[in-house]
Parts: structure tokens; C-alpha cells; sequence
């Protein structure tokens, strides 16, 4: 079946009174991934453990923080606003998730995995994230579409207007990904893979740098 493109569409910065919606719709989009499979090998409670997850860094880091933008839509006229997609991101110079965030989002992680699986997903994360250019840049932390409208343009509108921001500050743009099946989609929008990461028992990881347009 063909996904239908909802109507009225628009991206805004997400509230705290987003927080739930955008934690569900991110929680389905990255279930299946593969930093979330590595994450929660269980699939039983794979997606309930993804949204906790995605709720510490929305929640904790980028909702409060001003940089977290959702896709909102309306699937019929005058009916009920719907989040499709969110993306969270970190602007040249800013730490969403910095030693602040991280040290209130401790003990959730320890809940969610235990000590020891925590300082290994923390080390692993800590390469990654080492990787990241030195220059000033605009870094998309996280971009997820609810399965139900995956097809409709709504993470492609959502990572526009993100590029727009990055070329209004005159910066690249950089992302990791763990999905080898994103690197065309985010091919299409201008980014090249430069470096892969490559950690024992780890997902491969992807590092994208979008060039300043010009």
C-alpha cells in the first residue's frame, strides 16, 4: 500500500509537551535499527527500552535545549495535529548532550542495561562521537519518520530545513550512522561518507559530513 502524505504539513521545534508523541514516533522509527538491536538484543521489549532511550536524549538534551524539530501534519482536514518524524540537533558550539546531560541520564542508562553493559555502550558511543570535525559544524544527532508515513517526504523535509539553518551559519553539517540502508537517502541530500568506525562487536558505524553549499 502506498503511504498517504498527510496534509498541512510544517516543522516546528518540538515543546516538553511534545516530549511523549515525539519519543513514541522515534521509539517505532529506530526499533529495528542496528545501534538499537546492539543496544536491546531482546526484541521482546526492544521498542520500550528505544523509547526510554530516545527519551533521555529528547527529554534531557534537545527539547529543553531549544533543538529538537518535529514534523507536523494534519491526516485530514481539520483533524487532529500528528507528529510524523523528529530530528534532534546539536548547532555549532552547543553540547545538547554534555557532561550535564549526561550525568542526569546516568542512572536511567544503568536501569535500562546494567553497569557493565552501560560503560561499554558509553565507551563505544565516545569513539564514535571522537570522530567528529574539528571545524564548526551543525551535528543531526538523531532523525526518525514513524514507519506508517516512511515514503512521504516527511524525513526529507525535516532534514531540509535543517541543512537551511546550517547554510544560513554558513557550516558544514555531520551525522553517524549505524544503518548502512540511510547512507543513500542521505546521499541524495549532499553528505559523503568519510570515515567508518569499527568497534569489536559493535555495529559499523557510517560518519557523513555534509560540505558547506555554495
Amino acid at each position: 500500500m502506498t503511504p498517504t502524505t498527510p496534509a498541512d504539513v510544517g516543522v516546528r521545534t518540538a515543546t516538553m509537551n511534545d516530549v511523549a508523541r515525539l519519543v513514541r514516533v522515534l521509539g517505532r522509527a529506530f526499533q529495528d535499527d542496528p545501534l538499537f538491536r546492539w543496544f536491546f538484543p531482546d526484541g521482546e521489549d526492544r521498542l520500550a527500552r528505544s523509547m526510554r532511550v530516545c527519551a533521555l536524549n529528547a527529554g534531557f538534551g534537545h527539547v529543553p535545549g531549544g533543538t529538537a524539530w518535529v514534523h507536523e501534519s494534519r491526516e485530514t482536514a481539520g483533524g487532529t495535529p500528528v507528529i510524523g518524524g523528529a530530528a534532534l540537533w546539536t548547532p555549532p558550539g552547543e553540547t545538547a548532550e554534555g557532561p550535564l546531560t549526561a550525568l542526569r541520564s546516568l542512572p536511567h542508562w544503568v536501569r535500562l542495561m546494567g553497569v557493565a553493559r552501560v560503560l561499554r555502550v558509553f565507551r563505544f558511543l565516545g569513539a564514535v562521537r571522537a570522530t567528529a570535525p574539528e571545524e564548526p559544524h551543525w551535528y543531526l544527532a538523531v532523525l526518525g519518520t514513524d514507519p506508517a508515513v516512511q515514503g512521504t517526504g516527511v524525513g526529507s523535509r525535516l532534514l531540509r530545513d535543517g541543512l537551511a539553518r546550517a547554510d544560513a551559519d554558513g557550516v558544514p553539517v555531520y551525522l553517524e550512522t549505524m544503518n548502512p540502508a540511510n547512507i543513500g537517502f542521505y546521499e541524495r541530500h549532499g553528505f559523503r561518507v568519510v570515515r567508518a568506525v569499527n568497534e569489536p562487536s559493535a555495529p559499523p558505524t557510517y560518519c557523513m559530513l555534509r560540505p558547506l553549499a555554495v
